[in-house]
């Protein structure tokens, strides 16, 4: 895919920002395939010729919006930056019980979303699970320090334990969303968690 064009004034940055939230606000309800780039213009208020000065296509536009969806979902939870012990990981599960135990909540996970929507797709496809990777080698990186410390079993994979922890961590996400009930995402991180201190040193 062909490189963005980025934004080397504070105006142009404005402009930019302004495209890709509504882009993802937009996305964000009524999907990939229903939001035009004229929507997309529309709400930001945008031109077309500013909209192609930083975006050649719709697909490098989805690929901002996967981008500022990872920004929002991590910065959430913050704990998970700095895992360096067991009870940093029951920080990072509350903090992502907060997000959902608000009055709009539970919601719907973003990148689920779109996975759901374009998960066949050769082009944006590795683009999601690229986001996913990303959110996941964090809890690679916690456990990796786990592992050094003597706290997790020198035999352990964190990339497999993180991989399962984000597995529990999206099939809770959705139930709970589609259910309008957080204790499915409440248990589903408890069985995480549990199963990440299985692998306890």
């Amino acid at each position: 895919m062909e490189a963005q064009a980025a934004a080397t004034t504070p105006r142009g940055k404005r402009t930019r920002d302004a495209i890709v939230n509504a882009a993802a606000e937009l996305m964000y309800v009524d999907g990939v395939a229903g939001t035009s780039l004229d929507k997309v213009l529309a709400a930001s208020g945008a031109g077309k010729s500013q909209m192609y000065h930083y975006f050649k296509n719709k697909d490098q536009l989805v690929e901002a919006v996967i981008d500022r969806y990872l920004e929002q979902i991590l910065g959430n939870q913050p704990a998970i930056f700095e895992l360096t012990s067991w009870a940093d990981f029951e920080t990072w599960t509350e903090q992502l019980l907060d997000v959902h135990r608000k009055a709009s909540g539970p919601i719907a996970c973003p990148l689920g979303n779109l996975a759901g929507e374009v998960g066949d797709n050769p082009k944006l496809a590795p683009l999601v699970d690229r986001a996913y990777r990303t959110w996941e080698s964090h809890l690679v990186r916690g456990l990796e320090t786990l592992r050094d410390k003597g706290e997790l079993a020198p035999d352990a994979d964190p990339a497999r334990l993180a991989q399962a922890a984000m597995t529990s961590v999206q099939g809770g996400l959705l139930l709970a969303h589609l259910r309008h009930d957080i204790t499915a995402l409440e248990d589903a991180l408890r069985i995480a968690l549990t199963h990440l201190r299985s692998h306890r040193s």
